[in-house]
């Protein structure tokens, strides 16, 4: 499982940089302008120069409405300002069609200029909040339209989490169709440690944090803390080991029950 951390400002990108062989992707947005927000260009390409070269840098274009091409642009904006992942927030499309026709445009942008870059169809947790596309046809929304992944986060920052709207076992079937489609299978939304078991059990790829890694836990007033980013990625570690060794458990229960001679 890949951690993903989202900074605040190329500052906190800094503190992210001095904590850089803890986590895998650093996230560029700008919260003030939805959760999954826009952040300017210069700032993608300062946050790109922040953090070490084998770090890729991912970028969301926004809580975005059902206006393809103004889409289209704004993904390849992230791209040519040095994201690696383009996350688009599918917030104004209403309907799975229309989802699929924004993400198409997007994939073409940014796969035209940059074959290897990797694009996110990201849907909300909390979509029956916001009247956007259901969070498990993400999958096939973003297998549909030639995407990489496909993301949960939640729309409102209100206190509630991923699970309070998607419970474990409906993010298990989100990350089945998603790998079902030959996709990475992205979550976010308010995640913490304690969550990491459960994350890890069902194969999520990607788990994306922010208040969990910043002083006090809060998102919004904390600031990133290095030794919290390592702490994170301890318990990541320590729930992927035991997961293995439990996988290793039941493999060795299976064989024993094999009848001797088959």
């Amino acid at each position: 499982m890949l951690l993903l951390i989202s900074p605040a400002d190329v500052e906190e990108a800094r503190e992210c940089a001095k904590a850089s062989q803890y986590l895998d992707i650093v996230d560029v947005k700008k919260p003030d302008e939805g959760s999954l927000g826009a952040n300017f260009p210069w700032v993608i390409r300062e946050i790109r120069d922040a953090v070490p070269a084998d770090k890729p840098v991912s970028a969301t274009v926004g809580d975005v409405p059902y206006k393809p091409g103004t889409v289209a642009q704004a993904a390849l904006g992230a791209a040519v300002s040095g994201a690696t992942y383009i996350k688009v927030g599918l917030f104004g499309c209403s309907t799975p069609d229309q989802a699929v026709t924004v993400m198409r445009a997007v994939v073409r942008a940014v796969k035209d200029y940059r074959p290897d870059a990797l694009v996110v169809a990201s849907g909300y947790a909390d979509a029956h909040r916001i009247g956007c596309v259901n969070p498990l046809a993400l999958p096939d929304i973003a297998g549909r339209s030639g995407c990489d992944a496909a993301m949960l986060d939640t729309a409102v920052k209100d206190g509630t989490r991923l699970f309070d709207h998607v419970p474990p076992d409906l993010c298990a079937e989100f990350v089945r169709r998603a790998h079902d489609s030959g996709l990475f299978a992205a979550l976010a939304g308010s995640v913490r440690a304690d969550d990491l078991g459960t994350l890890t059990a069902i194969g999520t790829d990607i788990v994306g944090v922010r208040g969990a890694v910043c002083e006090r836990g809060d998102r919004t007033t904390g600031r990133i803390q290095p030794h919290l980013v390592a702490a994170f990625r301890a318990e990541m570690d320590r729930h992927r080991d035991l997961h293995s060794q439990e996988q290793s458990r039941e493999q060795n229960r299976e064989q024993s029950t094999v009848p001797a001679g088959n």
